[in-house]
């Protein structure tokens, strides 16, 4: 079993990567952003976790999360953006962790994690890849994925690991300004090197 740690801030690119990996290499991938959604219904203990602090005004009237309204509260204010990581390394992270478990050992596995670091899971990583792209193209990949304004997307990004931090710890650099031929090229440098062709 080998575990690739995928990550960058919103926008990058990081899933155009994961696909390629995916497609290419047969790995199976783990997405954090898509096990924290599937956590984030009624009963839960994630969710019962964050309506206890943010409040009952953070559900629709259907009882999910209103991912929009958080996502306002979160990137206004560090303290409660905190706390929601919080209890996202907790359930999530677990959740990944029991994944993995469940894998055969002659699996390749990607963790996709914009909170790979922060939450360790870097540490059960055999190599870390971190996605970088021009702060242009990361504002309009946000914009358009989560249908919000420019201003919006510039405070998302300005409270998310830099891609100098991903340049000084992640073990490779793949940089997804949307060339995808040059992004393979450098997925099968890495692969060659890191023994992880099919």
């Amino acid at each position: 079993m080998k575990i690739i740690g995928v990550t960058g801030s919103s926008g990058s690119g990081k899933s155009t990567v994961c696909k390629i990996l995916e497609e290419k290499y047969g790995a199976k991938i783990i997405d954090a952003d898509k096990i924290a959604k599937k956590l984030s219904k009624k009963g839960t203990m994630y969710m019962k976790s964050i309506v206890e602090y943010f409040g009952p005004d953070i559900v629709t009237k259907s009882g999910a999360l209103n991912r929009k309204k958080l996502a306002d509260i979160i990137y206004e204010d560090d303290e409660k953006r905190e706390k929601l990581n919080k209890f996202t390394f907790i359930y999530v992270v677990d959740e990944i962790k029991n994944n993995i478990n469940q894998l055969t050992k002659n699996e390749l596995i990607v963790i996709d994690a914009p909170l790979l670091f922060e939450s360790d899971l870097d540490k059960v990583c055999d190599f870390v890849i971190g996605v970088v792209a021009k702060e242009e193209k990361k504002i309009q990949r946000i914009c358009q994925r989560d249908n919000i304004s420019e201003e919006d997307a510039l405070k998302r990004l300005a409270v998310q690991c830099k891609d100098e931090y991903l340049e000084e710890n992640a073990d490779y650099i793949i940089e997804n300004n949307s060339n995808v031929s040059k992004i393979e090229k450098e997925l099968e440098k890495m692969g060659k090197k890191e023994k992880m062709l099919k």
